[in-house]
């Protein structure tokens, strides 16, 4: 059975009202919701956890052959050929501390291709979603990447790994450079979002490394229908082949700058 974007916008809103409980009884930094460490600096709640079961038991009920990649709890082997790419709290840290940016992301793959995406923002209702091939749209009304041509007049964004402290490949040189070579560099704290926000064109470009397939499946959709062009660090399109990528996206010609400066870098 195939699954249709009206499944992915019913799934995600509905973990929406998961975190928006949470959210909304959450008075203080952890207070009341449970709270665990995978790291250092990265954190997973009984929200994250929540909202994940929903997803996955209503996955599992309607697609019982399809594949599962989840953040929290890796995931489900299927027979099938499509796959699902859940992120049931994207921008967890903003999230326990009250900052008002993260989303439910939810992208489906057939036979390794992308073929549909939603990531929704339950603080302003506001649900992105893509289809290859038909478009992208906001709550319904299509949306369009900007029109920039230059890194010069472009808005960006981007984050951080959660190695930043340990790893020599933590982003920092890059958020450097290319805050010096655009009109600023934005850092949102939720991936999906930052693809979405591209998709609209509210930024111009974004781009990010170490970053799981999760994070990105749904809004490398959205993005891409949206006429942005996104890819890894080497041009390369698929995102599924490994666990963790380099991604960039933004305008085609954004998109060719931040790949020769990324690059550089490199």
């Amino acid at each position: 059975m195939q699954p249709t974007l009206a499944d992915l916008e019913t799934l995600a809103r509905r973990a929406g009202e998961i975190l928006m409980e949470g959210y909304q009884r959450r008075p203080g930094f952890g207070n009341q919701i449970k709270i665990e460490y995978k790291g250092v600096i990265d954190l997973v709640s009984e929200i994250d956890r929540r909202s994940e079961e929903l997803l996955v038991s209503e996955i599992r009920r309607r697609f019982p052959d399809h594949h599962i990649v989840t953040e929290e709890s890796g995931g489900f082997d299927g027979e099938g050929c499509f796959s699902w790419y859940i992120d049931p709290l994207d921008g967890t840290v903003n999230y326990l501390h009250g900052i008002p940016m993260f989303a439910v992301s939810i992208g489906v793959a057939r036979d390794r291709i992308l073929e549909l995406g939603v990531v929704y923002d339950p603080v302003r209702d506001e649900c992105f979603s893509g289809e290859r091939g038909r478009g992208a749209w906001l709550n319904g009304e299509p949306i369009r990447a900007s029109q920039a041509e230059d890194l010069n007049h472009s808005l960006l964004v981007t984050g951080f790994p959660y190695d930043i402290r340990t790893s020599r490949r933590n982003n920092l040189n890059n958020f450097t450079r290319l805050s010096l070579l655009s009109q600023g560099v934005r850092r949102l704290g939720s991936a999906a979002l930052d693809l979405c926000y591209t998709a609209s064109g509210r930024v111009d470009g974004y781009w990010e490394i170490s970053i799981s397939s999760w994070d990105i499946a749904a809004g490398v959709v959205i993005a891409r229908e949206a006429g942005a062009a996104v890819s890894t660090l080497n041009g390369d399109s698929d995102f599924l082949r490994t666990p963790t990528s380099v991604v960039a996206a933004g305008t085609p010609a954004v998109h060719r700058q931040l790949l020769k400066v990324l690059n550089e870098e490199e």
